[in-house]
């Protein structure tokens, strides 16, 4: 399947090809052409499954389909909801790029900057909005946004909306809408409000799931490594040594702890930088064209201020603190091994966070390769999760080193990767 299968105007083709997009992911190639055909969805997908592209492209071929008179003043068409300012930041770019040759105008509005900016775009006419909760139900109170012209509503990582105590907000963004509209829900996991916001909102959804919340992407190999927690900043500067991780995507609980890993890697001489929800907007921005850029090696972030980092070249992501809910491991992880690259994640567990490990193995159904041989073993011996033991082979010789060996594969296939392209 190609994307030029689909029925899409030249100019997304056009545009797609210069993305280097040629085969649309599972997400892309059973969402689009439901989409293309005016219907509901609901979608449950990972992340870095490329669900952006699955609704971007037929929402942009559909509003091409209706033929806007370029000469009246543009209303709005199609709203995007997304969680945090680095998801609608991203989709909104996703945006520009796949419509560079149509005549469509996107924005993008969210809280923590200024509002003036973003009121003179939308005074000068949008066709396409990507907004986060809050900002968007403020410029409505403000009469700044009408939601009367609505065509298209697509509601993104509608989980983590629940996360951070924005279904309220949503519910009264939904009340303002339109009764005729195409309605998008996606959602990596389905918990009962969730569903119960399904059965209010969509009509007669088709159903799209791909690669479910509980499976990690075949091109993240994963380790572990038991440690006290005293020692996880050495074992981290260690591990950093490598120079062969080029970019690290590092995990952290809490924004304090965020700060403090930062910190400590800058006194080892490691350039990093933290991205979390008490940076200002600016701050946060500035933090992650770094990273993307390549100016900054490593970026320590928490969970929610994570999404919305999409870095093809990531080459790794490192779990300083274990994550809670195991749904979340998953989350993590898939921010490497994008865009067909090879990724590795690794991840440090302490006494107390055994029970972690412990449910994050069920929900994935296998173990973590341990890596015995470092220089920052865990003071007592680790307990391995009855579950889980029978999977994990134990050895009475110390490890050879698995994660060298994880690189040494990664190298490998990316070589052969390089050599398919000439």
């Amino acid at each position: 399947m190609l994307f030029e299968n689909f029925n899409i105007n030249k100019n997304i083709l056009r545009a797609l090809d210069e993305k280097g997009y040629i085969n649309p992911t599972p997400i892309q190639q059973q969402s689009i052409p439901i989409l293309l055909e005016g219907k509901d969805i609901l979608g449950c997908a990972q992340t870095g499954t490329g669900k952006t592209a699955a609704f971007a492209i037929p929402i942009l071929q559909n509003l091409y389909n209706e033929k806007f008179n370029t000469k009246t003043p543009k209303k709005i068409k199609a709203l995007i909801l997304a969680p945090t300012r680095e998801l609608a930041i991203q989709i909104d770019e996703s945006f520009t790029e796949y419509g560079k040759y149509l005549n469509f105008k996107n924005t993008v509005i969210f809280g923590g900057v200024t509002k003036m900016h973003q009121i003179n775009a939308l005074r000068a006419g949008v066709d396409i909005l990507v907004a986060t909760p809050g900002r968007l139900l403020d410029l409505m109170n403000q009469n700044y946004i009408k939601l009367n012209d609505i065509n298209y509503f697509v509601l993104d990582e509608a989980d983590r909306m629940l996360d951070m105590g924005f279904i309220h907000d949503v519910k009264k963004i939904i009340s303002k809408l339109p009764k005729e509209r195409q309605t998008l829900l996606f959602s990596a996991t389905m918990p009962k409000e969730i569903s119960q916001l399904v059965d209010s909102i969509l009509v007669n959804p088709e159903k799209v799931a791909v690669a479910p919340v509980s499976s990690t992407v075949d091109t993240v190999d994963q380790c572990m490594y038991y440690v006290d927690k005293k020692n996880k900043k050495f074992l981290l500067n260690d591990i950093l040594k490598d120079k062969s991780i080029v970019s690290a995507l590092v995990f952290s609980r809490t924004k304090r702890g965020a700060n403090k890993i930062t910190a400590d890697l800058e006194k080892a001489g490691i350039n990093a930088q933290a991205i979390h929800g008490n940076k200002s907007q600016s701050a946060r921005q500035k933090a992650l064209n770094d990273f993307k850029s390549g100016k900054t090696r490593v970026l320590v972030a928490t969970d929610i201020a994570a999404r919305g980092i999409d870095v093809d070249e990531l080459s790794h992501v490192i779990n300083f603190d274990m994550p809670n809910p195991p749904e979340t491991y998953v989350h993590r992880i898939g921010r490497t091994g994008r865009a067909g690259n090879n990724g590795i994640a690794i991840t440090f567990c302490d006494h107390e966070e055994k029970d972690f490990l412990k449910d994050i193995e069920k929900l994935i159904d296998k173990s973590i390769p341990l890596i015995e041989n470092h220089a920052y073993p865990m003071g007592d011996a680790p307990i391995v999760t009855a579950d889980v033991s029978k999977n994990r082979k134990s050895s009475k010789k110390p490890n050879s080193n698995p994660y060298a060996k994880m690189r040494r594969k990664k190298n490998n296939n990316n070589i052969k990767k390089q050599s398919q392209k000439k």
